[in-house]
Parts: structure tokens; C-alpha cells; sequence
């Protein structure tokens, strides 16, 4: 593949630009969702976890924390989680738990499109297709995360949850990260954003879960 995909899509300077003006718009939104969560349980408000990003190097991404404090459980998350508190359910719902992200795009660590960052221990540094996706900085959605937004509801039908993700889920992510890559453009990222804000708002036009989809074959 090309490496010329590193230097497309939305330059850096415009992601700043919209970040800044993301996070003053966002504000009241940003302020209302930090009280409920902090109204709603115990614990901090942000949920804050190492991903690994550009490079190969890690960086603390930033959400809305959006389930009980704990310090067990897997590295991923279902529909059915017991762990995931009632505001919860509504951030995840509206994707409100993802704007923190904004300030991660602001400082350099993400974009707003680009493959979503993996936790370390879910990253096989030694894999080829690993070292093209990390040339790029790690973004808030992509158009893996378009087809999979239903992503939790597809986990929660499976019994062994970590090995469906690994042998089936993250196959097909890494598919398609590199796919966009490859057709990356100002123009692919353009119509990323719209078609994810679309499908906030009218979460209906998403997909329906559905695992035939979900699969490397």
C-alpha cells in the first residue's frame, strides 16, 4: 500500500481550528453531561485509559466514564455490561461519552477520522498490518466504526466475549482500517463526519446488529 494516506485527510491545522471552536461551542453540553455523571455514581467523572496511537506510542484518551468504578472486567465492553451505570447507557447511546475525545484531537494525539485506538494488550506490534495503521493518528470515528456502531449489541449476544473480539471483531477492524486508508481523502473524511452525525441523530439508520456481517472470511 502507498504511503501517501499519511499526508491526506483533513490537515492538522483544520482539526485544531474545529477542536478549539468544538470545545467552546460544546461547553453547556460538555458541563451538563459532567454533572450527570457525577450525580450518578461514585468515582471520577472522566474515564481515562492508555491507547496506543501514532507510532506506536501511548496516550491517555479521554471519555465521560460511563460505568461503576472497578478494577476488574475485560478491556472491552457489551450492551449487557452490569457495570454500565443508567446515564451511561444514555451517553453511549447519543455517543455524548465520546466528546472528552475533542481535547485529545486539540492536543495532537487523535483526528477526528482515523482508526480507533486499541488498548496495548489488544496491539500485535509485530503485525504488518499494525505498523501501516499506526503511521496515522488514531481518530473519534472511521468508517469501521460506522458499520459497527452496534458494536456492543453484537458482543452481547456471544458467551465468550474476548475471543469473538480478537478472532472475529478486530480482524474485520483492522480489514477495514486498512481499506480506508487506502482511499483516504479530504473528501472520504468529509463524508465520514457526516454520515457519523447522521446516525446520532437518527440512530435508526444505523445497521441492525448482525453477526454474518462480522466476519474475516
Amino acid at each position: 500500500m502507498p504511503k501517501d494516506f499519511v499526508n491526506k485527510g483533513i490537515p492538522r491545522s483544520i482539526e485544531f481550528i474545529v477542536a478549539v471552536f468544538g470545545l467552546l461551542i460544546l461547553s453547556p453540553v460538555l458541563f451538563i453531561c459532567a454533572l450527570f455523571v457525577w450525580l450518578s455514581s461514585p468515582g471520577g467523572i472522566f474515564f481515562r485509559q492508555k491507547r496506543v496511537g501514532r507510532g506506536g506510542n501511548l496516550f491517555t484518551l479521554y471519555k465521560f466514564r460511563t460505568m461503576v468504578v472497578s478494577n476488574s472486567g475485560l478491556p472491552i465492553t457489551a450492551a449487557n455490561d452490569r457495570r454500565i451505570t443508567r446515564i451511561g447507557k444514555f451517553l453511549r447511546k447519543w455517543k455524548l461519552d465520546e466528546l472528552p475525545e475533542i481535547y485529545n484531537v486539540l492536543i495532537g494525539e487523535m483526528s477526528f477520522v482515523g482508526p480507533r485506538p486499541e488498548v496495548p494488550e489488544l496491539v500485535d506490534f509485530s503485525d504488518p498490518a499494525w505498523s501501516t495503521i499506526l503511521m496515522v493518528r488514531p481518530g473519534i470515528t472511521d468508517t469501521v466504526t460506522l458499520r459497527l456502531r452496534n458494536e456492543e449489541a453484537i458482543l452481547a449476544t456471544v458467551e465468550d466475549k474476548e475471543t469473538f473480539y480478537r478472532e472475529v471483531v478486530q480482524p474485520y477492524k483492522i480489514q477495514g482500517y486498512l481499506e480506508y486508508l487506502e482511499k483516504r481523502s479530504l473528501k472520504t473524511d468529509l463524508t465520514i463526519i457526516a454520515q457519523t452525525i447522521k446516525v446520532i441523530l437518527f440512530p435508526r439508520t444505523a445497521p441492525p446488529p448482525i453477526l454474518k456481517k462480522v466476519s474475516i472470511s
